[in-house]
């Protein structure tokens, strides 16, 4: 071996060696992969047709096989559920609906003997009508809660204090006969907003975080998390013109696109709270806090939000809209890259919140190459991803009818649109009537295509988007490039989407194609090697150029030669 060979065999041992290094020193939730259980719809353990904790740990075992990291759990506190949870009237309580707080301990336990992290919701920025700090805050203007949320008066005339709206429609302001003042709620009325401008608000707050921590969560999700603060002042929000009343998950007929929401969330004072809130969690060593996030510059806020000393990871709504594009996906991630700096991302095309990626993004019948590559495709930007339960299965948004809809968002805008109950329709466990979801009356119905994608169905089917999902899944786990690398996003033309992701000395190409006819990319200079992952339809390498059939995907890694 010359001289300069063994120089650089050893310089590719102490990459490797650095690498390795790195990856053992990466704190769990780099990379992580999240699983999102909404308990209402996942398994009802006593048959009164809602999810509840028991339902959740009865499927530990086929949550661990999906090779996940960690499960997020939506809401499951003490509420009168005018909101299904995200209206807390006791933050230290567990709702009957879903069992007992020796219930959630015993959870807690059984999920960490899985190997699996426990992240829960925390709704900070407001609460339920029917807490005890409303209650008594609306009683009076000098009783010792008066303070605690955001009371206003009326103009001359009578009207709400400004112009600020609700994102569930209509004033964001609701008049207390009690106070002779208008208090204020981003959300539903039943959601009155929380005074952080106040100092024992906010120590209320992290008093709520720690119950939890102390009890052994791993993490908390932070629900609307910038919409903490107030502006102070008061001031209307400006107008929006027409054209710019996209995005963000609100349809042009909600008046709450008609405004920049400049006044009414996204306030400067939020970042010395994240501060607070993270030198709270810097004392139970392994947690983290994931941030949602939705201002009027998402991304910007989320890289803000994300900084050292701040929160672990944010996500926004960017990939939760219906442009299943290369050139919005490409621009979404540069975008985020350009700002982010030492900040770390969380991405998510599913959720609780918006219609199941299987129809937003492939249409009244997407195959299962193309569902195994939107997974794919999540799982291959730099960041930590956020899968929503029965994204693993395919599922279709369910069509349900009128009478059936239960979130009030949908209610007050059927029926251009139809609200969220479409993607929290229960989970099929089997294709028996109830889908082996409950032995009673489910909360909302199950759709029949829905029971023919069941778990139990798709277990004995090589080819179906579970077991493709568990094999893309645990080939991911073995790419550390993937996992925690960089990310350079291509100029491809359409549909082709494609970036590199660089850790250390390995660097792979990604590359996916998001149309359904066939399509090629030339290779750069260099040695490349195609990687057989496993799931998604893999493309071919054909001397210097990959081939990728109809929502193919193919990974090359860029061979160094000692």
């Amino acid at each position: 071996m010359s001289q300069e060979t063994g120089t650089r065999v050893a310089d590719a041992a102490a990459d490797a060696q650095a690498v390795n290094a790195a990856v053992a020193a990466a704190p769990w939730w780099r990379g992580a992969l999240i699983y999102q259980i909404y308990p209402r719809s996942f398994a009802d353990s006593n048959g009164d047709g809602v999810g509840d904790l028991p339902g959740i740990m009865a499927h530990l075992d086929y949550i661990a096989s999906l090779g996940v990291d960690a499960v997020w759990i939506a809401p499951f506190f003490k509420s009168p559920m005018a909101d299904f949870g995200y209206d807390i009237a006791d933050y230290h309580a567990v709702d009957p609906l879903f069992g007992t707080l020796e219930d959630f301990d015993r959870l807690l336990a059984a999920a960490h003997a899985c190997g699996l992290r426990v992240i829960i919701d925390q709704v900070l920025s407001h609460t339920s009508i029917e807490h005890a700090w409303f209650r008594e805050s609306r009683q009076s203007r000098d009783n010792p809660k008066s303070d605690w949320y955001v009371w206003a008066d009326a103009k001359p005339d009578g009207t709400p204090p400004n112009n600020w709206l609700s994102i569930f429609g209509g004033p964001a302001w609701t008049w207390d006969p009690r106070r002779q003042q208008y208090y204020l709620h981003n959300f539903l009325d039943a959601q009155p907003d929380l005074n952080f401008h106040n100092p024992e608000v906010r120590a209320a707050a992290l008093d709520n975080v720690r119950f939890w921590l102390d009890r052994g969560v791993d993490g908390v999700r932070l629900d609307a998390i910038n919409f903490c603060f107030h502006d102070k002042q008061l001031r209307d929000n400006p107008p929006k013109p027409v054209h710019a009343r996209t995005g963000r998950g609100f349809s042009p007929d909600n008046p709450y696109a008609y405004q920049y929401h400049w006044h009414n969330n996204t306030q400067p004072e939020n970042l010395t709270f994240l501060e607070q809130l993270r030198e709270l969690l810097d004392r139970y060593p392994g947690s983290a806090a994931l941030g949602e996030i939705s201002s009027e510059d998402s991304l910007a806020t989320m890289a803000e939000y994300t900084q050292p000393g701040r929160l672990h990871m944010g996500y926004s709504f960017e990939l939760l809209t219906d442009d299943f594009s290369a050139a919005h996906i490409r621009a979404t991630v540069e975008n985020l890259e350009r700002v982010l700096g030492a900040g770390w991302p969380c991405w998510a095309i599913s959720n609780h919140d918006v219609a199941r990626v299987a129809t937003r993004w492939g249409g009244a019948q997407p195959g299962a190459a193309q569902i195994a590559q939107m997974s794919a495709l999540a799982l291959s930007l730099r960041g930590s991803v956020c899968v929503y339960q029965g994204e693993e299965l395919g599922l279709p948004e369910a069509e349900l009818p009128y009478a059936a809809l239960r979130d009030p968002y949908g209610i007050a805008f059927w029926p251009n649109f139809k609200g969220r109950d479409g993607c929290r329709t229960p989970m099929p466990w089997n294709d028996s009537p109830q889908a082996g979801f409950t032995s009673g009356t489910p909360w909302l119905p199950i759709p029949a295509q829905h029971r023919m994608l069941a778990v139990a169905r798709q277990e004995r089917d090589a080819g179906s988007p579970l077991q493709r999902f568990r094999r893309f899944v645990a080939w991911r786990r073995q790419q550390s490039a993937l996992c925690w690398g960089t990310v350079h996003l291509l100029d491809l033309p359409a549909p082709l989407l494609g970036f590199t992701r660089r850790f250390g000395d390995d660097e792979v190409l990604a590359l996916f194609n998001l149309g359904a006819a066939p399509g090629a990319h030339p290779l750069p200079p260099g040695s490349w090697q195609l990687l057989a992952h496993a799931g998604p339809e893999a493309g071919t390498l054909h001397g210097r150029e990959v081939h990728l059939v109809g929502y193919g995907v193919a990974f090359v890694r860029c061979v160094k030669n000692l």
